[in-house]
Parts: C-alpha cells; structure tokens; sequence
C-alpha cells in the first residue's frame, strides 16, 4: 500500500519511445493518429503539452544528476537540462497524465532525454530547434515531418516521436501504463502558485480525489516532487512525515494531498481557501 497515515541520451545511443500549446481544445494528427490538446486545468500551474512517452527502464544505471536508478524508480527525464534537478531535489517538476488511463504523477526530474538533451521545447524562448512552435519536441517533428532530416542531434534517424521518458514506477504504478503513451505534461516550475515539497521517502504519496483517504487515488506524487498549493481545505486529519493535521491542499485538478506530507515552511494554510 503506498504512503498516506530510461536513461540520458548524452551520446549516440539508440532511445525507445506529440505537443502544441496549451489553451482552447486543439487537434493533432500524426499518421493516422489524432490527439485532442486540452488546456491547463489552473493556469498557475505552468504550461501543459500533450507529448509521447516513453519508458526509461535502466535499472542501476547513473542519471544526468548523478541518481542511481532503482528498481520501480520515481522520476521523469525531460530533454535538456535547464531542466534538470539535482538528485533528491524537485525544483524542476512536472505532472504527467495519462489520459487512457486517467492516472497522474507528480515527479522531480532527475535525468536528460529521450533523443536530445537541448531542447528545452516547453520553453518560450526555446534554445534549440527555435524554428518549432514552443511545445513541440524536435524529436516528434523529425519524426512526424522529416524536421532536420528525421535525425536527432547526434545525427540518428530518430524512431518514436518522445518528448519525455518516464523511470519505472512513474510509467507503471504512477500511471498505470503497460506501453508507450501519450501524455499530458505540466511543467510546475512556470507556474506562479505556491509551492510544498513532498516528504515521502519509503514510497510515493496518494494523491486523492478529495481531502481525505476515502476519497479514490487519483495517482501518486514521488517524493521531493515540489508541487503547487492552489488552495486549501480542512478534511480528514492524517498523521504523516511532517505531523498530524487535517489541512489538506489541491495541487491539480481533482488532485489532493494532505499536508501531512509537505514541506511548506509552516503548518498554516499558504493557499487560499478552496
């Protein structure tokens, strides 16, 4: 019961394994694919891009940030590492949702990849492939479209269109995917609301559906992730890493934590009411 009371591509390597802005409903074809964009639930989150995910694997194997992956490992490895959080630390996190399975995880990212490790797509200001829309990977677009040649920057035929690859646990537990996916991620740390860490070393948290345990797990929120206070509300008190307490925080859409497991510097409400 979890808590309440693959790799960097630094050199050529072959990686396994689609995106626009967030905002009104958008469609998205690849192939004989399409994808339906939804937009952000809070806006203070940060910008949300419907890209492909891919699953690390890895196992004891060493991250961008120096983590030696482990088995059924919590975390997310994003393309370039001026997103890349130092080992036990979230102050880059995303939330990733699968919509075929209607699970989410909010995770810390501690590696760089699939494909290329400059491209900071989510960026406004993007530094590489500066001629794609913010959003979209150069890895969807050089396979989807032939952009650069349907090469990656090491110069390899890129072979799946990923703009994220998720660690063991976040693809399974978190998730609950079997395959590769299409995801929707959040990238936190463009967001303007508050922010808790979560401190929930021995296993992930629950996030619920609502301010007590009796509401139905919605998904999991890895520890260190820092993730977004957007309000707050009183509900069942839980006894956890940080105390005992009946605050509660919503962190998404749906989305609820106790606080019982947050690192916010005081164990006063830092958000509006809900």
């Amino acid at each position: 019961m979890l808590t309440e009371t693959k790799r960097p591509s630094r050199g050529p390597r072959r990686r396994r394994g689609l995106a626009v802005l967030s905002g009104a409903v958008t469609l998205l074809t690849a192939g004989t694919i399409t994808f339906a964009i939804p937009a952000a639930a809070d806006q203070s989150d940060g910008g949300t891009y419907r890209v492909y995910a891919t699953r690390e694997g890895l196992v004891g194997a060493t991250t961008a940030n120096g983590h030696v992956i482990t088995p059924n490992d919590h975390f997310v490895a994003l393309p370039s590492r001026r997103a890349l959080s130092a080992d036990g630390s979230g102050a880059y996190s995303v939330r990733v949702c699968a919509p075929s399975t209607g699970r989410c995880e909010y995770a810390p990212v501690w590696d760089v990849g699939p494909w290329n490790t400059q491209d900071d797509y989510w960026s406004a200001t993007r530094h590489y492939a500066q001629d794609l829309p913010q959003g979209t990977p150069a890895a969807q677009a050089a396979y989807t479209s032939g952009y650069n040649g349907g090469l990656d920057a090491w110069g390899r035929t890129v072979l799946n269109p990923a703009g994220v690859d998720l660690a063991d646990g976040t693809f399974g537990d978190g998730l609950g995917l079997a395959d590769n996916a299409t995801v929707d991620v959040t990238f936190l740390w463009q967001g303007d609301a508050r922010t808790g860490v979560v401190a929930s070393p021995t296993r992930p948290l629950n996030v619920r559906s609502g301010p007590s345990t009796g509401y139905r797990a919605v998904g999991l929120a890895a520890n260190t992730a820092q993730v977004p206070l957007l309000c707050h509300a009183r509900g069942q008190t839980v006894s956890g890493t940080r105390g005992t307490t009946n605050l509660w925080y919503r962190i998404g859409d749906g989305h609820w934590v106790s606080d019982a497991y947050l690192i916010t510097g005081t164990g006063l409400p830092v958000a509006p009411p809900c």
